[in-house]
């Protein structure tokens, strides 16, 4: 959460970090600033609402400045206000700080600073360390970076810093633990942000900052340290994304393009590992730890959100076909609780962002007691991915849009392949099965394609349900988590109340809402459930409620039974997710933008969520 963007070179900095902010709004946009130093010393802008309104207040101002830090904010410390926006200034106003993260310990850190006779502006936790800081720096006539290394090890939490220093006109000094942060290398010229999308457009070349480390950047200069001072190395990276990945493209929205591009997301998932002519999946992941996947007792699978959708898909999948226990855990109530973890054990890290605060904190705590970490995840180079012995990667490209899509279908295309390729090699599932499911898998990309062709006729069920109060989410089996994760995104972009139940359950109370004004969408795919599914539907009916229905194409029953359908292209029952849950992410999307909100940016949710 938050976006942190910074720049340093003979270029004009306001710019590049004004379109940085944009790019990275997703990650927060309740209020943005820049600090910006020139021959006139130190300025800080900053705007409650969205970068847009920031852009707006600087319009005609000179702002000639070659350095300067950028900040589009989530609030965590104090409301979404002028005076908490970032970037902040130090007592003295020779500093200015932006910041990602949370200083658990602040409180006790501004008490000891009042005392002092420090006078606070804000209610942030940033502007308790940023004066920490300078306490330490004045105190102890030491250097900004030696004050700074200080400091990091009194705080406790997370964070990513950013600090300008009015008495060093060529120099930002960043830090980070537990919150992502790149560094971008150009020709006399550096960049800082909270991941590549500011950086592709000037530079290929990153170095991934690690937890605990230091960065002091100058034009021509980068010097990394650990908190003992000590020199490292930067590792320096290419970037495989392409400016285009980060741009609308002729979309009204982020949301919908990324919806639209699920064919071609699922298509490069499955490229170069499945091979359905030959009968191969080929995952060097998997390969690997091979040894480790056939005698695993037990597979814990570790996700937050969209991701934990994910995990409760593949459960089914991996108990099916690999005849592994399998359990699926929230991050953030896996890493404070005491789990029962055994050596060899295997935890799935599944996460797009790779940066998942609370994902990260349980693998590490599963690693302390002998887990092997499998990372499931989108981007290349984030910290889950350093954290994990091995995975893989979904390939599903830049999702800017916080409301997760095609993320969640290349995880469930990811997910099943690995199934699959232990499964054959455990011989748990018949060559046959393995074979059907194979061309089932390759057929994905084509049936999603036919899916989205249905997007006019989703946009008039969505017209009918635009004003609804609540909605009721069902299914059972594999289809069961998609029914959960239907309901998220239509929470998530319209703020409709939504619940998703296995349908079974309804019996056992959600039934008691059901009236001529609920709308019930059942995800009722050709399965073994469906006789069961179609007498809840009747359930339903029976109670005057309305029942919006996706189905397999030619199901008559269902088609004659509910008041709307949606047919998509037959699957088999495991596939059957990565393809019930396009029109799920449409209905959302369409409902969101009947009703007025902006369904890529919406109410208090940013797409990382790097903190607690």
């Amino acid at each position: 959460m938050c976006g942190i963007v910074a720049y340093v070179g003979q270029k004009e900095a306001y710019p590049i970090i004004l379109k940085g902010l944009k790019r990275l709004e997703y990650r927060g946009y309740d209020s943005a600033g820049v600090a910006l130093l020139d021959e006139k010393g130190l300025n800080v802008y900053k705007k409650q609402g969205k970068v847009a309104e920031l852009e707006e207040h600087l319009i005609g101002k000179a702002l000639p400045a070659h350095i300067g830090i950028g900040h589009t904010r989530w609030a965590t410390h104090g409301e979404p206000s002028d005076r908490n926006a970032h970037p902040h200034m130090s007592k003295s106003g020779k500093l200015a700080m932006i910041h990602n993260g949370i200083i658990e310990n602040y409180a006790q850190l501004k008490q000891d600073l009042i005392k002092k006779g420090y006078v606070f502006k804000s209610d942030t936790d940033t502007e308790v360390l940023l004066n920490f800081i300078e306490d330490i720096w004045i105190n102890n006539n030491c250097e900004l970076e030696e004050a700074v290394r200080i400091a990091l090890k009194r705080v406790v939490g997370a964070y990513v810093i950013v600090l300008l220093d009015a008495d060093q006109p060529d120099t930002l000094i960043a830090a980070r633990k537990g919150s992502p942060l790149v560094i971008g290398i150009g020709k006399g010229e550096h960049f800082l942000a909270s991941d590549a999308s500011p950086i592709i457009e000037y530079t290929k070349e990153v170095v991934y900052v690690n937890d605990y480390e230091l960065a002091i950047l100058k034009p021509d200069e980068l010097i990394l340290k650990n908190l003992g001072n000590e020199k490292i190395t930067p590792f320096v990276q290419k970037l495989d994304m392409e400016l285009a990945a980060i741009e609308k493209g002729g979309f009204d929205h982020f949301m919908i393009k990324e919806i639209f591009e699920q064919s071609e997301t699922i298509y490069d998932c499955l490229r170069g590992r499945l091979d359905a002519e030959k009968g191969t999946i080929k995952m060097s992941g998997v390969e690997n730890n091979m040894e480790r996947f056939i005698h695993a007792q037990r597979i814990i699978m570790v996700a937050c959100g969209t991701s934990w959708h994910a995990g409760l898909v593949a459960e089914y999948i991996f108990e099916e076909l690999c005849r592994i226990p399998v359990e699926v855990e929230y991050a953030s109530e896996f890493r404070y609780r005491n789990p029962v973890i055994h050596k060899g054990d295997i935890i799935m890290a599944i996460s797009q962002s790779g940066e998942t605060a609370d994902t990260l904190v349980a693998i590490e705590k599963a690693k302390e007691q002998g887990a092997i970490i499998f990372g499931i995840l989108n981007v290349v180079g984030s910290s889950i991915a350093r954290a994990s012995h091995a995975g893989a990667y979904t390939h599903a490209g830049p999702e800017i849009g916080v409301a997760s899509t095609k993320a969640f279908t290349a995880q469930l295309t990811v997910l099943t392949m690995v199934a699959l390729r232990i499964a054959i090699e455990k011989k748990t599932i018949t060559h046959d099965r393995y074979m059907h499911l194979l061309n089932e898998l390759h057929e994905v990309p084509a049936k999603v394609e036919a899916t989205l062709k249905l997007s006019e006729s989703i946009k008039a069920v969505a017209a009918k349900y635009a004003d609804a109060k609540d909605m009721l989410y069902l299914g059972r089996g594999y289809n069961f988590p998609v029914a959960l994760e239907g309901a998220l995104k239509l929470k998530e972009i319209s703020y409709i109340h939504a619940e998703g139940y296995p349908a079974a359950e309804m019996k056992h109370g959600p039934i008691a809402l059901v009236d001529e004004t609920l709308p019930v969408v059942f995800v009722a795919t050709k399965d073994s459930y469906h006789e069961k599914i179609v007498s809840n539907m009747q359930e339903i009916k029976a109670r005057k409620g309305k029942v919006i229905a996706v189905i397999t194409e030619g199901d008559e029953v269902i088609t004659g039974l509910a008041d709307d359908v949606i047919a998509i292209p037959e699957a088999d029952e495991l596939i059957a997710p990565i393809i019930s849950v396009i029109p799920m992410q449409l209905l959302a999307y369409y409902i969101g933008v009947l009703k007025g909100y902006d369904v890529d940016k919406p109410r208090n949710l940013a797409k990382s969520v790097t903190v607690e």
